[in-house]
């Protein structure tokens, strides 16, 4: 049996298949996005792949269910990098935020990873968040609630205080000053000792901007340079488009110096980095090689020979100069009231 969802920019096929799964075929209405016809399969129910499409259009229906039930696509990088510093056994019956949890793919993903905490699930858009709230109401996840943030660099009333605070692919997205505002408030809601893990952020400074434009070098240009390389030169940026969207977007990503600088600012206590020691892990760059390189070959295994290399070359770069460059940051850092230190130099940059 298969049913059609009509949208003004796309048919959107339904075809039950074995297992209670539903392949979805998302079929353009313009013929020339025919070459990015989408499908997928998906154990959602109708009533929810039909919620997504209304709020997300048919070009992302598939990406953003892919996001909660693809084990590589989300999950992969998640699980590993909370469980590569803190124990599964200690999340036990702690509160957790999810901020910046979009539709609620990372919150769905924490609720089965950490089934015996409290999570509160922030974001900027009570859209998505009805979609979060749907997914919730579909896995029967009791122990989460979804608070609309008033302001994008203002918390709601009422948040916290919370053992374990994530930032899963956020903290690029946010604004020069919506991040030093935000990094903040979000350091005081945190309990002492505590521990804020930020995830998924693409190295400021890494050589290949791979989030945004996909160009080489432009994470070294001034902003005003690099928005006319990014609009001359990249396919994924308009000629229009101006250098607030591209930040919104996540051009400008992230160092561990440039979040220390922040709490250190702010006269707060300041943060320790955790090591990344579990699970045979002895780095930063072991635990970006375990878990964002394993999640890209998986979609493009022709990258799994550049990224032994780039592996190698890493280290080469760890040992000569004592620095830290991958390609996106998986960081947690601890808040110790009695702890002014941070333990890992390398990370500073």
């Amino acid at each position: 049996m298969s049913i059609t969802l009509k949208h003004s920019a796309a048919d959107v096929d339904i075809e039950e298949i074995a297992g209670g799964q539903r392949r979805i075929s998302v079929f353009p209405a313009q013929k020339s996005l025919y070459l990015s016809v989408k499908s997928c399969a998906t154990s959602y129910p109708v009533w929810l792949i039909q919620l997504i499409l209304d709020t997300k259009g048919p070009l992302s229906l598939c990406d953003e269910i892919k996001r909660d039930e693809d084990p590589y696509y989300v999950r992969l990088c998640l699980e590993k990098d909370l469980f590569a510093f803190v124990a599964p056994e200690d999340f036990a019956g702690k509160t957790v935020l999810d901020f910046g949890c979009g539709a609620g793919a990372s919150t769905m993903i924490l609720a089965r990873l950490l089934p015996g905490c409290q999570i509160t699930a922030v974001d900027l858009s009570e859209n998505l968040l009805t979609i979060a709230r749907a997914r919730a109401r579909h896995y029967g996840f009791s122990n989460i609630d979804f608070i609309c943030s008033p302001a994008g660099d203002e918390l709601a009333a009422g948040i916290g205080p919370v053992d374990f605070i994530i930032l899963s692919a956020v903290f690029e997205h946010l604004l020069p000053h919506e991040r030093r505002r935000l990094l903040v408030e979000l350091w005081d809601l945190l309990k002492s000792p505590g521990v804020l893990f930020l995830d998924q952020t693409p190295h400021r400074y890494f050589i290949f901007e791979g989030h945004t434009t996909h160009l080489p070098f432009i994470n070294y240009l001034p902003d005003r340079w690099a928005l006319t390389y990014a609009r001359r030169f990249s396919p994924r940026v308009g000629t229009d488009e101006t250098w607030t969207s591209l930040l919104r977007r996540g051009i400008r990503g992230a160092t561990a110096g440039e979040i220390l600088k922040i709490i250190k600012s702010s006269g707060r206590a300041e943060p320790t980095f955790l090591p990344p020691h579990r699970s045979g892990l002895n780095d930063q760059i072991d635990l970006w090689y375990a878990a964002h390189a394993v999640a890209i070959n998986h979609k493009y295994p022709w990258a799994k020979p550049v990224q032994r290399f780039l592996r190698v070359f890493f280290k080469i770069i760890k040992i000569t100069t004592g620095l830290v460059l991958v390609p996106s940051l998986a960081l947690a850092l601890k808040k110790d009231l009695y702890s002014k230190q941070c333990p890992d130099p390398s990370l500073r940059w």
